[in-house]
């Protein structure tokens, strides 16, 4: 229903009834499900250890409740890692926003040493062994020249299965599209204090998305004996960035913990009180940030936090959360 409503820049900015951005689609079903066995199938991996969702399991929300997620053989990535849903309406990818396609975004996790430590190569013959998948990349691809995989109907399949994850019907939508009945007067005392101009969470947690896209210098802490996250500024180059990473999405935020790109915080009543503790409070004597301008003192009281928890639990909704598989076609155990 959000797609009816009209808003300005067609972005929302605080509002109930906004529109969406323009999202991704167009892809046929048999490639949607072409890429959920992707998706699911350890054998992107160079040695057929994980999978895409053994770091973005659909039961936590597409991200893995770890602080800082694992490759292959245990290996430690930088980051957490982020959900997924809603990934068809995104157009910035990573903590860092450094990808602006998810097929392009992909490509880090599949090539990278210290997540599924693949190559292109390797990446083509393994799949082209495959007779299952030579099979459903035709069904998927039917105009194809030849019955070789390439790399772009990966990429594409995977895209495909990506943006069917859509998360726009949980009780704050119901709501929010004149079904009152379904928020409870706590949650809607959460809603009103998460839009207000105190708290000002909106602003760059902006409905119906629940995230401008942009990216933001906060000031979170890094974990204990971790050493300090440039964010940005390392694919971008431009000092203004230190710090700064991509505001994310809250949809489904409940079922994603640990918090912040650092997982620094276990729960969510941590994660809202780190906003009203000043600004830059947490950022190192040693460390020169430019602060996002709207973080400051809101001094919102624990009641007031406890209510904006009890509205982002408001925001889950798993309709659409993919069935997986009972087998995948390379014939490997399922890594989640």
């Amino acid at each position: 229903m959000y797609q009816m409503y009209n808003s300005s820049n067609d972005k929302g900015v605080g509002g109930l009834q906004t529109g969406l951005p323009q999202n991704r689609d167009g892809f046929s079903p048999q490639q949607i499900d072409l890429g959920r066995y992707l998706f699911f199938d350890p054998v992107l991996s160079i040695d057929g250890s994980i999978s895409c969702a053994s770091c973005h399991q659909p039961d936590k929300g597409f991200s893995d409740g770890l602080a800082i997620s694992k490759g292959v053989k245990g290996k430690p990535v930088h980051r957490s890692a982020p959900s997924i849903w809603n990934s068809a309406f995104i157009d910035k990818f990573f903590w860092d926003a450094k990808s602006n396609t998810l097929e392009d975004q992909m490509q880090g996790p599949l090539y990278s040493e210290n997540e599924m430590g693949n190559n292109p190569t390797n990446l083509l013959q393994t799949l082209n062994k495959l007779e299952n998948y030579q099979a459903l990349f035709l069904e998927a691809f039917p105009e194809k020249e030849d019955e070789e995989i390439s790399l772009n109907e990966i990429y594409t399949a995977l895209t495909a299965f990506e943006c069917s994850l859509i998360s726009l019907n949980s009780p704050y939508d119901q709501y929010a599209h004149g079904y009152h009945d379904a928020l409870n007067e706590q949650e809607i005392e959460g809603m009103n204090i998460f839009r207000s101009f105190v708290a000002r969470c909106a602003e760059c947690h902006t409905p119906p998305l629940f995230t401008n896209q942009q990216l933001a210098v906060i000031g979170t802490p890094e974990p204990k004996g971790r050493p300090f996250d440039k964010g940005a500024e390392v694919p971008t180059g431009d000092k203004t960035l230190r710090g700064s990473f991509k505001v994310p999405s809250l949809r489904n935020i409940a079922l994603t913990a640990p918090y912040e790109h650092s997982g620094v915080f276990d729960n969510l009543y941590d994660a809202t009180e780190f906003y009203t503790k000043g600004r830059g409070h947490a950022v190192p004597d040693s460390i020169d940030l430019i602060v996002h301008w709207h973080i400051w003192e809101p001094q919102l009281s624990v009641y007031e936090i406890e209510r904006i928890v009890d509205f982002l639990h408001t925001l889950t909704d798993e309709s659409f959360k993919p069935q997986i598989p009972q087998a995948v076609p390379s014939g490997l155990n399922l890594e989640i």
